[in-house]
């Protein structure tokens, strides 16, 4: 019995379901030689159309893709709740898809996301590889299916949309901060993983440190408690701190929770400071100092400008950069 199915010949034709419906039901409608690609496709895989295939010309979609990294971290959900608002609005349903995190098997997720038959992607992630790029616009240019990049940036990125902060200009302005307060040993907690954002926040406290004219000193450590409190406890045991800024604040919760179990005063011998200002930053003991990140809106936006795409609407400004701010909490002086 053959079990090939309507997605398998939008894959290798590389066009839409839409597309070979209408190149079954509608012929006239799709250009010579796409037309003659899917039909040609449709008999070398032996595909017998049925009564999905041929309804399909006539149905319009009301569904988003929305790629994530994962969904364990408190910005994630507050910035799928803004699209979520936005989705909700315009009718649309959306679609999660989790990233693994050591390899994105394109094939298997282009082939669900062209059996969803999604309107649009929301790509909401810390890091777009060259791969992951080339991916999102071949889903774009081949597919015709717009993509806003969301909460990341793309070096020399100038086909894409995208919405976000501007993340250099915050972690300048946070470590100036901590300068001002007579601070001399600051260190850059960052992620033993590479993510583009954490390097525009790394670039942003180098340049800071070189102009006060202090020593950069950058600690990579994982986003995981369970290892990072391990590593807090022995790196630190060598090295004189007495100001800290991490990339996330469940990693700045982190090092003061291990400061305090060493009897370490908070924000008296270290001012520490995060970025995002989640519901960590509220919850934690001293209340944390951090770069309000717009999470909800940052979500918000990226969706509204996937909306426009998806409507045929001009987008006029191609790279969205929202406003940050500081909020001054307990933990720093």
């Amino acid at each position: 019995m053959n079990k090939t199915t309507i997605y398998d010949v939008a894959l290798r034709a590389k066009v839409s379901l839409a597309t070979v419906s209408r190149a079954i039901n509608n012929p006239e409608k799709v250009k010579p030689d796409t037309r003659e690609r899917v039909l040609k496709v449709i008999s070398e895989l032996g595909y017998k159309p049925n009564a999905f295939a041929r309804g399909l010309a006539s149905r319009k979609s009301t569904t988003v893709a929305v790629i994530v990294p994962d969904m364990t971290r408190a910005s994630m959900a507050e910035m799928m709740n803004g699209i979520a608002d936005i989705a909700r609005v315009y009718k649309y349903t959306m679609l999660l898809y989790i990233l693994d995190h050591d390899e994105l098997n394109e094939e298997d997720m282009l082939r669900d996301i062209i059996a969803a038959q999604v309107d649009g992607i929301i790509y909401l992630n810390d890091e777009v590889t060259a791969d992951q790029y080339d991916f999102l616009l071949t889903m774009r240019n081949e597919y015709n299916i717009p993509v806003v990049l969301t909460n990341t940036v793309y070096p020399d990125n100038n086909e894409l949309p995208s919405v976000s902060i501007d993340y250099e200009k915050a972690a300048y302005e946070m470590t100036q901060l901590l300068i001002k307060e007579g601070r001399k040993n600051i260190f850059m907690v960052s992620t033993v993983r590479k993510y583009m954002v954490n390097d525009l926040k790394e670039s942003g406290y180098l340049r800071a440190i070189e102009e006060a004219g202090l020593s950069p000193k950058i600690m990579r450590t994982s986003g995981r408690v369970n290892v990072n409190t391990e590593h807090f406890n022995e790196y630190f045991k060598n090295h004189v701190v007495d100001g800290v800024i991490a990339v996330r604040d469940s990693i700045a919760v982190s090092f003061m929770n291990v400061a305090r179990a060493n009897h370490i005063s908070i924000p008296e011998k270290i001012s520490v400071a995060g970025f995002q200002n989640t519901k960590y930053a509220i919850l934690a003991r001293p209340q944390l100092t951090c770069v309000d990140v717009p999470i909800y809106d940052i979500g918000a936006v990226g969706m509204r400008v996937l909306t426009k795409l998806m409507n045929q609407e001009e987008v006029t400004e191609k790279e969205i950069v929202l406003d940050h701010s500081i909020i001054k909490r307990q933990s720093t002086r």
